[in-house]
C-alpha cells in the first residue's frame, strides 16, 4: 500500500473515530450486555466448574474470554449498517468523487472497527478484573485475547460491510444478523467446557471461527498456555480475515461500478 493510500486510510479512520467519540453513550451501552453476562450469568452458574474440564476453579476466569469474543462478534456484525448509512446519505458517493484512495474508504472502515473492538475488549478485561477475575497468562495472554477478538471482529465486520453494499436494505441486514448471531454464539465453548457439551455440538464448535478466537484467547491467558493451539487457531483466523477483507474489497469495487 502506498504512502498516499495509508494517509487516506488514516484520514477515513480518524473521521469515524471522531464520530464515535462524539457519542460516548454508545460505548457505555456496549458494555451493559457484557456486564450482565459477567456478573449475573457468571454468578448464577459459578458452581458449574465443579463438573470439571474448565481448566480453572473460577467460572469468571473461564467466562471472560468468551464474553470478549462474543462482544466483538455482536458489535462487528452491525458494521454493515454504518456502510448502508453512508450510502443512503450520499457520503460514500461523495468520497468516490474526490481524489481520496478508493481502498482507503473501505480500509478506514475496517481499521475503525478493529480499534473499536480492541478498546471494547480491553474494557471488558478490566471489568472482569474489577469483578475478581485473575489472568495467569499476564499481559501477553491479554494481548493474544485482544488480537484474536480483533481478527474475528475484522472478519465479521468486513463480511457485514459486503452484505450492506450488496443488499442495501436495513431489514435484510437485521434479518441476517438475527439469524446468525445466536447459533454463532452458543455453538462455542463460551459458557461450557467442550467436554461437557453434547457431542454433536462440540463437533460444530470445533469448526466455528468464533470458538477459535475463544480457544486462542483462553489458552493464552491460562497459567500453562498451549501455544500450538493458540498459533493454529490464530493462523486460521488470520487467513479467514484475509479472505473476508478480499471479498469485501471485491464487493466495494462492484458497488463503484454501479454508481
Amino acid at each position: 500500500m502506498s504512502t498516499h493510500a495509508l494517509t487516506d486510510t488514516w484520514f477515513v479512520t480518524q473521521r469515524q473515530l471522531r464520530a464515535t467519540a462524539r457519542q460516548p453513550v454508545f460505548l457505555a451501552i456496549s458494555l451493559v450486555q457484557p456486564a450482565i453476562w459477567l456478573f449475573l450469568f457468571g454468578n448464577l452458574f459459578k458452581k458449574v466448574v465443579e463438573l470439571g474440564g474448565f481448566g480453572t476453579t473460577s467460572y469468571l476466569d473461564y467466562l471472560i474470554p468468551g464474553i470478549v469474543v462474543m462482544s466483538a462478534l455482536s458489535s462487528s456484525m452491525w458494521a454493515g449498517m454504518g456502510m448502508l448509512e453512508e450510502i443512503e446519505r450520499g457520503t460514500l458517493n461523495r468520497f468516490l468523487s474526490t481524489p481520496v484512495s478508493r481502498g482507503a474508504v473501505l480500509h478506514g472502515n475496517v481499521a475503525h472497527n478493529a480499534l473499536s473492538t480492541a478498546a471494547q475488549s480491553v474494557l471488558i478485561v478490566l471489568l472482569g478484573l474489577a469483578g475478581g477475575a485473575r489472568y495467569p497468562g499476564g499481559a501477553g495472554g491479554i494481548a493474544v485475547l485482544v488480537l484474536a477478538s480483533v481478527l474475528l471482529g475484522t472478519v465479521f465486520g468486513a463480511l457485514s460491510n459486503a452484505v450492506g453494499m450488496l443488499v442495501r436494505q436495513r431489514e435484510s441486514i437485521i434479518g441476517i444478523n438475527t439469524f446468525l448471531l445466536l447459533p454463532l454464539t452458543f455453538l462455542t465453548s463460551a459458557f461450557m467446557a467442550p467436554g461437557q457439551m453434547p457431542v454433536w455440538m462440540a463437533h460444530i464448535a470445533a469448526w466455528n471461527p468464533v470458538n477459535w478466537a475463544m480457544i486462542a484467547g483462553r489458552s493464552a491467558m491460562s497459567a500453562a498456555p498451549d501455544w500450538d493451539s493458540v498459533l493454529s487457531r490464530g493462523g486460521a483466523l488470520l487467513a479467514l480475515t484475509a479472505v473476508a477483507v478480499a471479498l469485501s474489497t471485491l464487493t466495494f469495487r462492484s458497488y463503484q461500478k454501479s454508481v
